[in-house]
């Protein structure tokens, strides 16, 4: 297939709780990203941001076997494989949008897309578009390898939260970015009101124009992809990351859970790489969402309805280092019964 035929892909990554799908929420609404297939990437065997992002119908695939940087790189194809046979029966799709994990490393992701025939004959990146989160992004930086690498492989910088950091804040995190990627001008992006033009690239990505250290890796992502594999747990990147959800059938009082995510963020922020939450409040007929990053929350947002063919319940997401699951269990269970006996 010649090149001008083959199909964008523009891969969408950054840290937990950068605001990759409030991003995606906000440009699939733009006229301009009509007839864009939606591929989402969920960590580990949890699987929420569909019920989130509001993509195209059938054109949103959640994958959710596990990391894309460690066990289901072989169902990234498959999934590519699939999406090239609907549009070769009819389908019309302009371009693929890849929102990672935020805990993925893109390194071995970009090698697939650049390396996999199959994937080459219908495909082609058109770049990679990393969020960083203003008010955690520096922390995050210092302690998580795969947040330099997401920064380090991006052709296009954004930096969601601007309003959540004073100016002497934002210029530290803008003088990281540069030290670590000196070729890109970082965009600040408020409420993820970005311009579709920050995800319609057409450039081909090259990793000669990424610096040494990202030849380096690329490298070793493809001997890693011919000759060994990977014995990463699903549900982990290091021994203290896990990730698990928390489902409740009965509403839910919000005082009760609004104090207990009020005591954990106090006593345990720096260990809440992510939460998030679709909730069945008591009192309240439509869910709310709820979106925190370590000792940063956003506002409750109460959605329009409930997803189409999912129960209403509530469900709450957890991605933590070193926390165990059962402090957060078994405190959510006791605040919310005595906030029931209240």
């Amino acid at each position: 297939m010649a090149t001008d035929t083959l199909v964008p892909i523009t891969v969408l990554t950054g840290f937990l709780g950068a605001g990759k799908t409030t991003l995606l929420n906000t440009l699939l609404r733009a006229p301009e990203m009509a007839r864009t297939a939606v591929l989402i990437n969920e960590f580990g065997d949890v699987g929420l941001d569909h019920l989130l992002v509001e993509a195209l119908e059938d054109d949103a695939v959640l994958l959710q076997a596990g990391c894309l940087c460690c066990t289901i790189r072989g169902d990234l194809s498959a999934a590519l494989a699939r999406l090239a046979e609907r549009m070769a029966a009819g389908q019309a799709v302009d371009r693929v949008v890849l929102e990672t994990t935020g805990l993925a490393d893109p390194v071995p992701i970009l090698q697939t897309l650049l390396a996999d025939p199959a994937t080459q004959r219908h495909f082609a990146l058109a770049g990679v578009v990393t969020l960083v989160d203003a008010a955690n992004g520096l922390n995050t930086l210092n302690r998580q390898p795969e947040a330099v690498r997401q920064v380090a492989v991006a052709d296009r910088l954004l930096v969601s939260k601007p309003d959540l950091v004073d100016d002497t804040a934002m210029q530290a995190l803008l003088a990281r970015l540069r030290g670590i990627n000196p070729g890109i001008v970082p965009v600040p992006v408020r409420d993820g009101a970005a311009s579709p033009e920050a995800l319609l690239g057409q450039r081909r990505f090259d990793p000669a124009d990424q610096g040494q250290a990202v030849r380096g890796w690329l490298d070793e992502a493809a001997w890693d992809h011919h000759g060994h594999h990977h014995h990463h747990d699903r549900n982990r990147h290091d021994a203290g990351i896990h990730a698990f959800s928390l489902s409740f059938d009965t509403p839910l009082p919000w005082q009760g859970l609004a104090t207990w995510l009020e005591m954990l963020t106090a006593t345990r922020g720096e260990s809440l790489l992510r939460v998030k939450g679709i909730l069945d409040l008591q009192g309240q007929d439509r869910p709310v969402a709820i979106h925190g990053v370590q000792h940063v929350w956003h506002a409750p947002v109460l959605l329009a309805g409930w997803p189409d063919g999912e129960p209403r319940r509530s469900r709450i997401v957890f991605i933590l280092r070193d926390l165990p699951r059962a402090v957060v269990e078994d405190g959510l269970a006791a605040f919310v019964a005595a906030s029931a006996t209240a």
